[in-house]
């Protein structure tokens, strides 16, 4: 009895995560595919949502059970590399219309494929960050 009482709450707690998860999910954002890189051709890509913050953005994976953000990546240490279309193995996850970009942050390295929209806000949410010098003075 006492094996299927725990069982029991373990269910509950799993369903419990996995309906906030969609209901984290559900409340809006980007659709993009990231993985952190280095990575294999056409390995570690994760399908997900990110959110824009006025200090960082972050990415919640579909697949992930995680209460909060699989990925963080900070609006003033971002630095945008390279763009590129998808590549071999990759057009199984993507179409041609996807652009992927190269991001790091710090010593994370990131790989954002996004449609045209997509692409369109990302970089104007990096590019509208305010700069370094009128964050001085800024409480924290």
């Amino acid at each position: 009895m006492t094996v299927l009482f725990v069982l029991v709450v373990l269910l509950a707690a799993l369903v419990a995560a996995f309906v906030y998860r969609l209901g984290v999910l559900r409340r809006g954002g980007t659709a993009a595919i990231v993985r952190t890189t280095p990575a294999g051709a056409g390995q570690g890509w994760r399908h997900g949502v990110i959110r824009y913050g006025e200090e960082d953005l972050v990415f919640y994976k579909l697949s992930s059970l995680r209460p909060g953000p699989d990925s963080r990546i900070s609006r003033q240490g971002i630095e945008v590399g390279d763009r590129r279309g998808p590549r071999e193995t990759e057009f199984d996850i993507m179409t041609d219309e996807i652009v992927i970009l190269s991001v790091q942050d710090g010593d994370h390295g990131y790989e954002v494929a996004l449609d045209s929209g997509a692409l369109t806000a990302f970089l104007s949410w990096v590019e509208s960050r305010p700069s370094g010098r009128s964050m001085r003075g800024r409480p924290a």
